[in-house]
């Protein structure tokens, strides 16, 4: 599955495996609304992650506005594939939209 959610008692993590695009948006958008309403942080797994498409990316920008909000924590876990770093560079962004975690 290119997108899962495992929820924990103090944090929830997504994890995105693979190329990440429109095919799977209805999907993404879900899991981020679920994780959001859990009440926990949320940890993004990009590890596996090959491609983010500008869907993935918007839909990843609302959803940290969306937790901002609501006083959620959201950040990466571990570091930004280079793979990701490139498109997130290619599409004019000054930083990816979530933080990564200290």
């Amino acid at each position: 599955m290119a997108v899962s959610l495992q929820q924990g008692e103090i944090f929830c993590t997504i994890r995105l495996d693979g190329e990440i695009n429109i095919s799977c948006a209805v999907e993404l958008k879900s899991i981020l609304q679920q994780a959001l309403s859990s009440g926990t942080s949320v940890q993004l797994d990009l590890a596996g992650t090959l491609e983010l498409d500008i869907t993935a990316l918007q839909l990843l920008w609302a959803a940290e506005r969306q937790a901002r909000e609501s006083k959620v924590a959201m950040a990466v876990a571990g570091p930004l594939p280079a793979a990701l770093s490139s498109v997130v560079s290619d599409t004019g962004l000054d930083h990816f939209p979530v933080p990564m975690l200290s």
